[in-house]
């Protein structure tokens, strides 16, 4: 059962401060692990914070020393009634530096407010003392977190990390995208036209196109999670890749497949047309924007590809 912060003891309230700081620097130091690859510098400055936050901890470990002995209590956070809540990190997707620059300011300022509530509820002047000390240096802290917004840094420095944080959103989000969409826009073609002409039933035609699309979207996904683990290429976690790569693997195909619920065959296999033409030129969009590829170059590669494959189709299940 939870306790209260005010029904703490001096040395369950030294204890805590000593937990909390032990968390802050753990968490501190996974933020500068994740970064330190594609943005070293604000790891550096991550790295400064943890340090500071150790020697927190260990002016907490000699005051409850010297004042209850060299048995802490366990309690933690999670113990205490209303006590600051750290977020979870997430472990299915990568964080960017906004995301972590937005904790870590968030963190400090929880922090500081936990040292000056104890700081007010201690009525021992040592510990009230330093308690007060550390809510202005974690208030310190938090101005420091500030500084790493974006608008207080160097132009040259928010450029290059606008840079590498594109490059980044183009390997883990947008080429698994682009591979499922076209894989599955192109490939699901020629089953789904060969069963709308080789049957003309629009229901049997709908089936085998939501077939295709579900067993090419778990093909590509796990295709795109095995390919590699990201930590060498920087592609990211390979579960979040598998995901994206196979959700638009499965959107690609199934957006040709639903016009065959309408039940009249001429109608859905024009509106299926449609769709495909609209999909095809999505893609060329999509290589054009993101990928710096011309657009009638993107257009034609794309284009002449998924022609084909929808005349095989045709021709196969006219046969």
């Amino acid at each position: 059962m939870k306790r209260r912060f005010r029904d703490l003891s001096a040395g369950e309230v030294l204890a805590l401060a000593i937990s909390l700081e032990e968390e802050d620097g753990r968490i501190l130091q996974e933020f500068a692990r994740i970064l330190r690859p594609n943005f070293p510098k604000a790891a550096a400055g991550l790295d400064a914070m943890r340090a500071e936050e150790d020697s927190h901890r260990h002016r907490l470990v000699e005051l409850f020393r010297k004042k209850f002995g060299e048995e802490i209590p366990l309690i933690r956070p999670q113990d205490v009634k209303g006590f600051v809540h750290r977020e979870a990190l997430p472990v299915w997707r990568p964080m960017g530096v906004e995301e972590v620059r937005r904790r870590v300011a968030l963190l400090e300022l929880e922090t500081e407010r936990f040292y000056s509530q104890a700081a007010r509820q201690t009525s021992d002047a040592e510990m009230r003392q330093l308690l007060g000390d550390l809510a202005e240096e974690e208030r310190k802290h938090e101005q420091v977190s500030a500084l790493m917004d974006p608008a207080h840094q160097e132009a040259s420095e928010r450029e290059e990390e606008a840079r590498i944080s594109r490059q980044l959103f183009l390997l883990q989000v947008v080429q698994p995208g682009l591979a499922g969409l076209l894989d599955g826009s192109v490939s699901t073609l020629a089953p789904l036209f060969a069963a709308a002409f080789a049957t003309r039933e629009t229901w049997q035609t709908f089936l085998v196109g939501i077939a295709a699309s579900v067993g090419a979207g778990i093909s590509m996904g796990f295709a795109e999670a095995l390919s590699d683990d990201g930590s060498l290429t920087g592609r990211g976690r390979p579960l979040l890749r598998g995901i994206i790569c196979g959700f638009m693997t499965f959107l690609g195909g199934v957006g040709h497949a639903l016009p065959y619920l309408i039940p009249h065959f001429l109608t859905a296999t024009i509106v299926a047309s449609i769709v495909v033409a609209v999909e095809l030129v999505a893609i060329a969009w999509i290589r054009n924007r993101y990928m710096d590829t011309p657009f009638l170059s993107a257009t034609m590669q794309v284009v002449v590809g998924g022609v084909m494959v929808f005349l095989a189709g045709i021709l196969i299940g006219s046969s």
